[in-house]
């Protein structure tokens, strides 16, 4: 029986991976099972991607002469369970395109490359390539599978009966043995803390401490942590820890319980092995208040030790004043929240403790957010921004957090790439599953044009942390005009994300400029839906019908200005707008008193395919040249 070529290489489209070595499919990492035959067509077909494969090519490839089947029903079966490995079906064809009759077609793009196994793979490009941001490549968190977290939420959290029975086991030998189940865990997830202090206000503690102990784990270098975004959609719903663990795409899961109360600290908490369900290790801890603090770093040590990895430095921090903990947990806690209530705590957190990093860390984050996404004037806030994060990496230059803070001061606010690159690297280094380092590093490689490696590093962060930003790696695609792969991209993303409004604009985007209207509009529509915006939603209806996308992006333009009257809005964002309606004078217009503000998201000027049809207009040239911005990307 003939097959299909196959050569040592891996092949990615959209969420998935072929190594077709192994015959094994993955989505975001975690493994389908699909079968022979099917797995054999989908790499005939991706090696031939775009072109027909007959059926009765098939047949020769797949079904040898003296095989006695009904092959039409057999590759129809077979096609069938592809479609339904790769969410495909036949009214929406994603991937597999069918000619009837005739045969069938690859529609995807496939980028073909070796395998990525390595814990170490390159993660900026080669100094020849990348001079503007020539520096030490940071080290990059270990791939292991991982899957797109759905938007419903699950949790299955300990009952205090279940945890004890556990330590029991535990103390009397009768546990599973560390050398046998923990040893096979390399990747690990962490559900929100059970809170079980009977009173609800203390739910920002749970999960301060649950966000604590995750970037505790994460410094570990052999494991791979998924990150605070993720784990918390588990948070409130009992669900198998196996199937949790299959969606995550980890080996272990450590959960447990948080009460505190009367000036003390009791937490519970338990690692298990996903692939047997068989509980590892489990124990319970009973501080001081004013140690609490120091739990999450002890923990993780515990954890390494239990999973039989080397453990991260364990060089205790100095202590942290209860009060300004306790400011901290709050402020992180409205931070992940996405309420403006962020900054009042961790302003109250290095008035009480001046010396606490993390705390000058979310006090500059809190307002890079404000300028950057253009909710203030950022004249007002850069200085803040910056001294704050110096700040925080004065005090600890081991903290990823304070990295990145000044990294995202660089890009930014100082429009500085090189610097942002190491800034960013330095982030990575102390915290190799630092989801955000990743996010924001890509900005920085997308800033200084360069694709592959802008787009390699959104994955490493999307795979650690899909929940954060649904949009980040179909945005990356959008900036660099590849609006084929960022509508596939999106489009996925938005079936478990249905309600984020981040992704279906930049969706919008990408299927405006691919010539797709009314499938654009259609998801204006939907943006003015989720916002209740009902004027906004009968209006680009009716203007849609009127005149078509043209009309459309007017009234969207006067909408948005109608709404902004007397508030601040800022000039990039604007100008935006009124590119999409084609107005060269105002757009320009807009660029220049963006530029004098500095608008902190000037720095995508280039990227931003809006603006494509300035490029040769003499004025829009002189803001690329004075900020410094590489060339056009290719």
């Amino acid at each position: 029986m003939s097959s299909p070529t196959i050569t040592p290489k891996v092949a990615r489209f959209g969420p998935y991976e072929v190594d077709v070595r192994s015959g094994e499919l993955r989505k975001f990492g975690t493994r389908i099972k699909l079968g022979e035959q099917p797995l054999r067509i989908l790499i005939l077909l991706m090696e031939r991607q775009g072109e027909l494969v007959t059926r009765e090519e098939l047949r020769s490839q797949l079904w040898s002469n003296n095989t006695f089947v009904d092959f039409d029903h057999g590759l129809n079966s077979a096609v069938q369970r592809l479609r339904d490995g790769l969410s495909d079906t036949a009214q929406k064809e994603q991937w597999i395109e069918t000619l009837p009759r005739r045969g069938y077609r690859f529609v995807g793009t496939v980028e073909w490359g070796n395998p990525n196994n390595s814990p170490s793979p390159p993660a900026i490009p080669p100094p020849s390539q990348a001079e503007a941001i020539a520096a030490p490549a940071p080290p990059v968190a270990p791939r292991s599978p991982t899957l797109t977290r759905p938007r419903w939420r699950f949790i299955l959290v300990a009952s205090p009966l279940a945890i004890l029975a556990a330590l029991l086991l535990m103390k009397l030998g009768l546990g599973p043995r560390a050398s046998t189940s923990a040893a096979s865990i390399r990747s690990i997830a962490v559900l929100p803390l059970e809170n079980l202090s009977g009173d609800s206000s203390q739910e920002y503690f749970a999960d301060g401490m649950t966000d604590e102990l995750i970037t505790a784990l994460a410094k570990n270098r052999s494991l791979r942590v998924i990150s605070r975004t993720s784990t918390m959609q588990y948070k409130g719903v009992r669900r198998p820890l196996r199937e949790i663990a299959r969606e995550l795409g980890v080996d272990g899961i450590l959960e447990g319980s948080i009460a505190h109360s009367a000036g003390r600290v009791h937490m519970t908490v338990q690692l298990i092995q996903a692939a047997t369900d068989t509980h590892v290790w489990a124990e319970s801890y009973d501080r001081d208040l004013k140690d609490a603090s120091a739990l999450p770093l002890e923990l993780s040590q515990t954890v390494a030790k239990q999973v039989q990895i080397a453990a991260a430095d364990s060089t205790p921090h100095s202590a942290i004043n209860p009060e300004a903990h306790d400011a901290y947990l709050h402020g992180r806690y409205f931070w992940f929240s996405e309420k403006d209530d962020s900054l009042p705590y961790f302003e109250k957190a290095v008035r009480l403790q001046p010396d606490y990093a993390a705390a000058w860390s979310g006090v500059s984050d809190d307002y890079a957010l404000r300028a950057v996404s253009g909710m203030e004037p950022p004249e007002g806030l850069r200085a803040t921004w910056e001294a704050d994060a110096r700040k925080a990496v004065e005090l600890d230059g081991s903290l990823a957090d304070a990295h990145n803070s000044l990294a995202g001061w660089y890009l930014f606010g100082a429009w500085d790439w090189k610097s942002a690159a190491a800034e960013s690297q330095r982030a990575l280094a102390a915290n190799p599953n630092y989801a955000e380092a990743y996010h924001l590093y890509s900005y920085i490689l997308t800033v200084a044009n360069h694709p592959n490696e802008a787009m390699e590093i959104q994955k490493r962060g999307m795979e650690l942390d899909p929940f954060a930003r649904p949009w980040a790696l179909g945005f990356t695609y959008y900036h660099f005009r590849r609006f084929d792969a960022a509508i596939s991209e999106l489009r996925l993303r938005k079936q478990a994300a249905a309600s984020d409004m981040a992704t279906r604009e930049v969706l919008a985007g990408a299927l405006r400029l691919a010539g797709l209207d009314k499938e654009a509009v259609d998801e204006w529509q939907q943006i003015y839906r989720l916002q209740g915006d009902s004027e906004g939603l009968a209006g680009i209806q009716q203007a849609f019908a009127k005149g078509g996308l043209h009309d459309a992006a007017e009234w969207r333009l006067r909408h948005r200005k109608s709404l902004s009257h007397g508030k601040y809005l800022s000039p990039f964002w604007l100008a935006l707008m009124s590119a999409q309606a084609q107005h060269r004078e105002e757009t320009l217009q807009l660029l220049e008193n963006a530029y004098r503000e500095r608008s902190p998201r000037l720095v995508f000027l280039q990227n931003e395919p809006d603006f494509d049809f300035l490029h040769a207009d003499p004025r829009y040239q002189a803001i690329a040249h004075k900020m410094g911005l590489p060339g056009l990307p290719q």
